[in-house]
Formats: structure tokens, C-alpha cells, sequence
């Protein structure tokens, strides 16, 4: 066969129908770091006061069944900006970012869609060298921030008593004015200025990823005295009170449940991590403190959000723009014992996502409770965007469920998205000269993952609607009941009456696995490409010549 230069073009599949009326809308994206499910009023908090979030939700769609792919800021940025689950392409860890060879949902609505991308921070944790110029049109502040808190480590001087209790739970407290001129404020005035003098000759995105409520925990007044610390409600922890589920399995064998708490196997983080940071020293009133301190960070952030919806609305851009709030992941506040986050760590604390969609016409009022996974980010925008597919991915678009309220028109049932949500971390025990190295406050962290990284190797969760099994590579598995043990304190895995449902979602996992672990490229290669080299022949000629 003759050698080709021709390559093939690569396969696209057309553009969907968006289902909106508006054709190309604009998107505003607005993405708070560390910020759990249960922390927002619409989703069922009784304290927080969030009245701008409870607001739009109660004008789009409020999902009460997603979740993420990863419980750490890169590994999920990663996965839901691709559209790809973490172990596809090894977005595993904190410094493996998105390469320039990946398709990634902003380059995808820049260079595919003619769409002006701006994400008005630099907030990094996704793009590696050169992306973000492949990605953006606009790329930093607009506003100039007065103080950035630091969250990442690094750069400063360890304090005398950094094992005091509060240092070690990331609380900082009450802040000044001035370091309330921070990162976010900037960001949102930035967005607000922005908004008034927009791209004309086509449609935008404007990004906003934020900071708050990511530790350390500190907030300037009103926010700070906003939340009564007595009224503050209790982390989930191993000695609360058993299940039903327990007293049911205790019941039928016979035996009493007095004294029985946490039941099942733990995995050894969660241990390790209490006795390293010493979190036996929190009282409840400092647990009190800490959530208090970081709902008076959400409701900063309620406000923001808030300027930026009006503000939308005001200059008319409201029934023209998608807008999605989301996080990237969770925050333990205390569950467990614990406190922030890990990389293994695959808890409904960290994992689950309060996704809120709206604007644009879409329908309001709804709440869907299907299971719907962040990796359906990509599909959903590039559908609304009027963007055929053209990269290989995990996801499957949300336009439809938000397009019609989540029901299907000719039976008027919910429409099922998915089954079940996937989440995943941690590493191989080989990849220990590769995790993160962390000064103070993060040393704890880091120094626990290299002593035995069999405490962070590689893990997987499934959910349904029912139930969240967990497998571990170095560990045994772990079986939650998501109704009758929302907390995860008690692991039916090695419980006889059980068996048949952990067999069931270990089926689950392995035909995910396999239905997930690769892709065929989308651009064919020739099998005889022409190649441009010297011939064999005159590299030999011209070698015989000197003989």
C-alpha cells in the first residue's frame, strides 16, 4: 500500500438541539471551592443563611443527587473541565493538570464555538504551561485584590504553637476590613464591572472560581458573629448514636446494640489523621466555632452571588445566559473527626455537589433527584452552546433534564439520567516519590501520605439512590445505607445480609472500569503515513564512501 500524507478528518458528531430559546447563550459560571451539600439552605440546612442561592435554585434546577469525581481541588477541576473520569488520563494528583493535548471544555467553546472565555481570577489547579492561553481570551483580575489568604502552604514561617488545636483545624477566626479586600471580593467586583461592557459580536463566558469557603476559616464582620455558636449543629462522628440498620442486624442475631456506635471497618486515614491532628482536643464548642466561622464564609459568599445574579439581571443579560453554580469538592467540618479533606477520601461530606442551574428561560422549581455525575458538565454546555461533540468523554449532556423540568413529556415520569455516580483518589504505592511535599498547615497531610501510602492508595466509591459502596485497593470495602446511614458511620460490607448488594455494586464498579478505561481517538491515523527522512539507500551510499 502506497505510504499517505493525507490525514483523515477527525469524527464530530452534530450539534444537538439545544432546547432552549435562545440560541449560543451566554454562561456564567460561578464556582465556590469546599463548599459541602448540606451547607445551603435550599438543600436542607435549617441554619445557614443563604437567601441569593435558595433564590435561584428555586428559579432553575436544584440537583440533590450529583456528585463528583474526585474530593481535591485539581483532581476534580480536571475531570469535570474534560468531561473525563480521573483515572482515564491519570488526573490523580494536585500537579497533573490539563495538558495542551487534551480537549478541555473552555478551548472547546473558545476555538469550536466562537465564544469569548474570560475567567476573571488567577486561580489555577487546572490548566498546565500554555493551556490557559489555548483556553481564555481573558485571563486574571479586573479588580486588583488587596489580600489574598493563602491556602496552599507554602512561603511563611511555621508559629511557635502551630500544634495548638486551632491551628490544626485551619481556624483563623475573625479577620480585619482590609483583609476582607481579598481574592473573592475581587473577583466578584471585577465580574460585576465586567458584566457592564461585554463582548457585542458574540456570545461569552465569564468564569468565576473562588476561593471561599476553602480553609483557613476566617471572616470579617457582619459574617463573623452572624451564627450563634450554641445553635450549631453536631459533625457526624464515630461515637454518635447507632443506625436502625445496626439495631435491626443486632436484633435478628440476638444481641444487644447498647455501646454500639461506629460499626464495620474504617479506613486507616480517618484514624491516623484524628491522632496526628489531635482533633480529640476539639470541644464541641470549638467544632461550634469552626462551622460557624465557615457558614459566615458561605453567607459572604451568598452575597456575592447575589450582586452578580442582579447585576445580570439588571443589564438584561439574565434570559440570555446559562447560569451553573457549582464546587469542586466538599469539606469534612468535623465528620468523622476529621477535618478539610484527603485524597482518597470518598465521603458524602466531600463528594457530594450542589449543583444549581438556571436563567435563560430554563424551567424553574425543580428538583431532580436522579443520580447526574460533574463529568456531565461538558456534554450539557456544549449542547446548550450549539456545539457538536468532538472529543471522547464520560459524560452524558443534562440539557434534556433541564430543558424539561426532568420529565419526560408523553408519560410524565421523572426521567432517569443515570444509575449511578462514581467517584475516585488516591495512588499506587509505586507513585509515592510523585504526591504532594506540603510545609505548615499542610505537613500533617502530606507527611502521612508518604510514611504508608497504603492509606491514600487508589480508591473508588458507587452511589445509587440507596446505597455507597467503597473499594480499596490496599483495604477492604466499605457499604453504607444512604438512607438509613446518610452519615457513613456504619459499614455493612462484611455483614452477612448484605452480601448480595455489595456483590451487586462490585459488578457495578467493574463493568464501569472497563467501560471507562480508555477511548478510541476521534482523529484516524493513516497506517502508512509518509515519513520525511533521508532514504536508507543514500545513508548507506553515503556512509560507504568514506570506507
Amino acid at each position: 500500500m502506497a505510504p499517505s500524507s493525507e490525514i483523515p478528518p477527525p469524527y464530530e458528531q452534530p450539534a444537538k438541539p439545544s432546547g432552549l430559546k435562545v440560541d449560543r447563550p451566554n454562561f456564567i459560571i460561578f464556582m465556590p471551592d469546599q463548599l459541602r451539600y448540606d451547607s445551603l439552605g435550599c438543600n436542607g440546612n435549617k441554619t445557614v443563611k443563604t437567601p441569593n442561592i435558595d433564590s435561584f435554585a428555586a428559579e432553575g434546577t436544584r440537583f440533590t443527587n450529583c456528585f463528583v469525581q474526585a474530593s481535591v481541588c485539581t483532581q476534580s477541576r480536571c475531570s469535570m473541565f474534560t468531561g473525563n473520569y480521573p483515572h482515564v488520563t491519570g488526573h490523580r494528583s494536585l500537579e497533573n493538570l490539563i495538558k495542551p493535548w487534551e480537549p478541555n471544555l473552555f478551548r472547546s467553546l473558545k476555538e469550536r464555538g466562537g465564544y469569548h472565555v474570560a475567567c476573571l481570577a488567577p486561580r489555577g489547579d487546572t490548566f498546565a504551561p500554555t493551556v490557559t492561553e489555548l483556553s481564555l481570551d481573558e485571563y486574571g483580575f479586573l479588580e486588583t485584590p488587596e489580600f489574598v489568604p493563602r491556602f496552599a502552604g507554602g512561603g511563611r514561617a511555621e508559629p511557635d504553637d502551630k500544634e495548638d488545636i486551632w491551628k490544626r483545624l485551619f481556624y483563623k477566626g475573625l479577620r480585619n476590613n482590609e483583609e476582607a479586600m481579598d481574592y473573592d471580593d475581587a473577583v466578584v467586583r471585577g465580574a460585576l464591572k465586567w458584566l457592564e461592557c461585554p463582548p457585542t459580536d458574540k456570545p461569552w463566558v465569564l468564569f468565576m472560581p473562588l476561593i471561599f469557603p476553602h480553609c483557613p476559616f476566617q471572616v470579617e464582620e457582619p459574617y463573623f458573629s452572624m451564627y450563634d455558636r450554641g445553635e450549631m449543629g453536631v459533625p457526624t462522628r464515630p461515637e454518635d448514636k447507632v443506625s436502625h440498620l445496626v439495631l435491626e442486624v443486632a436484633a435478628r442475631k440476638g444481641v444487644s446494640a447498647d455501646g454500639l456506635h461506629q460499626t464495620g471497618y474504617e479506613p486507616r486515614y480517618m484514624q491516623l489523621n484524628r491522632e496526628r491532628y489531635g482533633t480529640h482536643r476539639a470541644t464541641p464548642e470549638i467544632w461550634a466555632e469552626v462551622m460557624a466561622t465557615y457558614y459566615g464564609m458561605i453567607s459572604r459568599l451568598d452575597d456575592q452571588f447575589g450582586r452578580v445574579v442582579e447585576k445580570t439581571k439588571a443589564l438584561g443579560h439574565w434570559d440570555s445566559t446559562v447560569t451553573l453554580f457549582f464546587t469542586d469538592h466538599g469539606e469534612y467540618l468535623g465528620d468523622h473527626g476529621m477535618i478539610e479533606k484527603w485524597p482518597s477520601g470518598l465521603s458524602d461530606s466531600l463528594t457530594h455537589e450542589p449543583l444549581l442551574v438556571g436563567g435563560c428561560g430554563l424551567p424553574r422549581g425543580v428538583v431532580y433527584d436522579e443520580m447526574a455525575e460533574m463529568v456531565d458538565l461538558v456534554p450539557t454546555v456544549l449542547q446548550f452552546g450549539g456545539i457538536g461533540e468532538h472529543f471522547p468523554h464520560c459524560g452524558v449532556s443534562l440539557a434534556d433534564v433541564l430543558t424539561s423540568a426532568g420529565t419526560d413529556a408523553e408519560t410524565g415520569t421523572t426521567k432517569v439520567h443515570k444509575e449511578f455516580a462514581f467517584t475516585e483518589g488516591g495512588f499506587l504505592t509505586s507513585e509515592e516519590p510523585l504526591l504532594e511535599q506540603a510545609p505548615y498547615p499542610y505537613d500533617i497531610k502530606a507527611a502521612l501520605q508518604h510514611e504508608d501510602t497504603t492509606i491514600v492508595g487508589k480508591s473508588v466509591s458507587c452511589r445509587d439512590k440507596k446505597w455507597t459502596f467503597v473499594y480499596r485497593l490496599y483495604e477492604p470495602a466499605e457499604l453504607y445505607s444512604r438512607i438509613e446511614d446518610p452519615g457513613e458511620l456504619h459499614n455493612l460490607a462484611e455483614v452477612a445480609e448484605y452480601q448480595e448488594v455489595r456483590r451487586r455494586m462490585e459488578g457495578v464498579v467493574l463493568r464501569w472500569m472497563v467501560a471507562s478505561s480508555d477511548f478510541l481517538p476521534w482523529q484516524k491515523d493513516p497506517r502508512f503515513p509518509a515519513v520525511e527522512m533521508e532514504s536508507v539507500a543514500d545513508q548507506f551510499r553515503r556512509r560507504a564512501g568514506h570506507l
